[in-house]
């Protein structure tokens, strides 16, 4: 066994390998209408798949929590495949979890964050960003997220976007006030200090002076109304609107085909990013 063949088998071992499939479904035993579904796809370029994806239900104290995230890496892929197993760990022993649950949720981010950053030499200088979901009870979804994976959710029809994306541009005072700059070059993305083109994200050590990992936070109650979420990379928004994601899937009933027609309606339309993209129906 060569020497990279035993780094890679230690990294899987701790969490840090690719996600342990490209594609997946579940669905809720306390609300079995509600379902789930989930894709990946590797973009064109050299580098290994930096994406990863959670999407499970569990049972934590009488109560089901629906647990769905999508970690986009960059710079490596090894941040990114921490937070697969650590992040929502991370949130649930929060004590006051269940009590002050939006409080828990950024507290366990910033959190996180610092472990990444203590961990640098192991997970290497990289990043990630990332979109959480948290269902309790089949009632209850929030959302959390930094960086550009992005959250929308179906009512009625009406796509509503629940994520902010973290874009330099938007940000350039909160930077530059720490110090950094914002890039604007001809032909480029606004860039923080000419290389990353978010904002907000965990790790990127080098950056971290003028870069958040403070979430947004956003509650949705789920009603009747409420026909199905997104979750999904850049590697999809990058191409196609919210309201064009939810028109191109409401008709599809197998959150799993929905997940997989996203996808590839994306790389229908040229994305050559890596595209990660979770679909929960409701009903």
């Amino acid at each position: 066994m060569t020497g990279k063949e035993i780094l890679h088998k230690i990294k899987a071992k701790a969490g840090f390998g690719s996600s342990s499939s490209d594609t997946g479904k579940g669905k809720s035993k306390v609300s079995k209408h509600i379902t789930h579904g989930y894709h990946l796809v590797k973009g064109k370029s050299n580098h290994d798949m930096e994406d990863y994806v959670v999407a499970e239900f569990k049972k934590e104290h009488d109560n089901e929590l629906g647990l769905f995230a999508i970690f986009d890496g960059h710079a490596g892929h090894d941040v990114a495949g921490y937070l697969q197993s650590h992040l929502f760990d991370n949130i649930l022993k929060e004590p006051d979890f269940w009590t002050e649950t939006e409080a828990a949720i950024r507290r366990a981010y910033c959190i996180t964050d610092s472990t990444i950053l203590e961990k640098t030499k192991d997970l290497g200088r990289g990043g990630s960003t990332a979109v959480t979901a948290i269902l309790i009870n089949g009632q209850v979804l929030f959302i959390a997220n930094v960086g550009d994976s992005r959250a929308v959710i179906c009512k009625n029809g009406k796509a509503i976007q629940l994520s902010v994306d973290h874009e330099p541009s938007k940000e350039k005072n909160s930077i530059e006030n720490k110090g950094g700059f914002v890039s604007n070059f001809p032909g480029d993305v606004p860039r923080v200090d000419g290389q990353l083109a978010v904002a907000r994200a965990f790790g990127d050590k080098s950056l971290k002076r003028h870069l958040s990992s403070e979430p947004d936070v956003t509650v949705e109650v789920i009603d009747d109304d409420t026909e199905f979420a997104i979750l999904a990379s850049d590697g999809l928004w990058k191409v196609m609107s919210n309201q064009e994601a939810v028109d191109s899937i409401r008709h599809i009933k197998d959150a799993l085909e929905a997940a997989k027609h996203l996808t590839e309606e994306a790389l229908t339309r040229k994305s050559s990013d890596d595209i990660s993209c979770i679909v929960l129906k409701f009903h």
